[in-house]
């Protein structure tokens, strides 16, 4: 694979030199990689005053602690239906949602971006308190680099014909206060939106950013060290299993693995003519 110079540009901005992948890499170097499990998430601490809490850093990508929302309507029940919904609906019934406590606490929901026929789609995992106040997926630093690696690969969220503009969605679509990790009962209410967001995208590859994102696509509890470097799939779509972009920011060597993640993902689109 060769690169031009605003593509160096974007691989330098993630802090990462550019090579050519191998065709085809060795099936046990691949296992052997991936069988690296990286550090476990460090539980975030409690702040007893949330304007002062510093940055989050778990691999999760929760990386913004902040006051809550204005008050919203009590939990109530999740809209009938999802399955069989268009987008003007579904953006709609996610608008309106009160199935879970998070309605409580957000400021906005937080639908998704991108092009509704993209042949890429990235999946995260919920929302940050920048997210939150914007109503857009990846926003802030962790947005920033994201940007990043998707140009590295001549991809964008920017409007775009949908072989390049991708889909970004999450797990949640309100984010958890205090910078916390979604809870299963906020994940089964919250996921049937991304199976029919996935279902109307009709994507060719999902990107998968993320523990919470893999565990509610892959339906596996496995670490991402153990799961990356090889495809899943996710009813016969090809996953790429990688690390949030939050916790790469935390953890910078891993972005050299998370940049192997992206060439895997570009092989495999690729192989698909």
């Amino acid at each position: 694979m060769s690169w031009d110079e605003r593509q160096l540009a974007m691989l330098r901005e993630m802090g990462l030199t550019a090579w050519t992948p191998r065709d085809a890499a060795p099936a046990e170097d691949a296992s052997a990689e991936a069988a690296a499990p990286e550090p476990p998430p460090a539980a975030p601490p409690a702040y007893a005053d949330a304007e002062h809490a510093p940055l989050g850093v778990q691999e999760d990508g929760f990386s913004y602690v902040g006051e809550p929302g204005p008050a919203a309507p009590e939990p109530g029940r999740r809209p009938a239906g999802i399955g069989q919904m268009d987008w003007p609906a579904l953006r709609a019934a996610v608008a309106g949602c009160t199935a879970c406590k998070l309605c409580s606490s957000r400021r906005n929901p937080v639908f998704g971006v991108g092009n509704e026929q993209a042949r890429w789609m990235i999946v995260g995992e919920a929302p940050g308190e920048q997210e939150d106040r914007k109503g857009e997926p990846f926003v802030g630093p962790a947005g920033k680099l994201l940007d990043n690696m998707l140009a590295a690969i001549g991809l964008t969220r920017s409007e775009a014909p949908p072989e390049r503009q991708v889909f970004i969605a999450n797990v949640l679509k309100c984010r958890p206060p205090q910078n916390r990790n979604p809870q299963p009962e906020e994940i089964a209410q919250c996921e049937h939106y991304l199976k029919r967001q996935i279902e109307l995208v009709q994507p060719r590859i999902i990107l998968a950013m993320g523990r919470f994102a893999v565990q509610s696509l892959l339906q596996s509890q496995d670490a991402i060290g153990r799961l990356r470097g090889r495809v899943h799939r996710y009813r016969d779509i090809p996953v790429i299993v990688t690390y949030h972009p939050a916790y790469l920011l935390r953890n910078l060597p891993d972005k050299a693995r998370s940049w192997e993640d992206l060439c895997l993902a570009l092989d495999t689109f690729r192989q698909q003519g």
